[in-house]
């Protein structure tokens, strides 16, 4: 194999620190988690740490704006589909197998946001990259049918976007009763019935089927 050039073997150690501070702060939160004990992780130095990042709340910083990214381009490839809500079931499926980590980690990203007010913004930044993904999916959801949306559609998109925490944490804690792909339920029970209501049809008419948003 061509050895790495110094940028790669740099991209790769931040990946690998990365990925060792996503398990580490899931397993003991952010503050329960120090420097030494993420670059032992990952197989590196104190000295490799510092190399790439400042500080503790800098690659909680990127963690966040990798992790948000990802699964907004993972999402975003399979609603191009013909079956958009079927690939997003496939997702969710796939998902549900680390739901318990990853919901952690997320979790304590938003405790972390609640005991440092200087890292909220940067928080409601990643949280607004998937409102608006909702937005985008419920204007052209409506626009396809030439509907009027009950409400506006970054209104609807944030209640989109609110139920998906809740719901797995329910499926996390009732994996027997609750279904892998209940956010995606969800958001197709709600999309058809406002549809239905903007055509003044029933919410269960076929041609009143949504289109999933980009961020669902």
């Amino acid at each position: 194999m061509p050895r790495m050039t110094r940028a790669e073997s740099r991209q790769q150690t931040r990946e690998r620190l990365l990925a060792a501070a996503a398990e580490l702060f899931a397993e003991r939160g952010v503050n329960g988690a120090s420097v030494e004990q993420i670059a032992e992780r990952a197989g590196y130095s104190r000295g490799a740490f510092y190399g790439n990042f400042t500080d503790k709340h800098e690659l909680a910083v990127d963690l966040l704006k990798q992790r948000t990214l990802q699964e907004l381009e993972e999402v975003t490839d399979r609603t191009s589909g013909e079956d958009p809500f079927g690939a997003l079931r496939e997702w969710h499926t796939a998902r549900a197998e680390h739901l318990p980590g990853w919901l952690s980690l997320r979790m304590e990203l938003i405790l972390y946001a609640l005991r440092s007010p200087e890292f909220r913004p940067l928080l409601a930044e990643r949280e607004r990259i998937a409102r608006d993904a909702h937005t985008r999916g419920v204007e052209t959801a409506f626009a396809g049918r030439d509907a009027t949306p009950p409400a506006a559609p970054d209104f609807l998109a944030l209640i989109v976007h609110a139920l998906e925490d809740g719901l797995l944490v329910q499926r996390m804690l009732f994996p027997d009763e609750i279904s892998d792909q209940v956010v995606v339920d969800a958001v197709e029970l709600l999309m058809r019935g406002w549809l239905g209501s903007a055509a003044g049809g029933r919410p269960d008419d076929e041609d009143e089927r949504a289109e999933p948003s980009s961020g669902a």
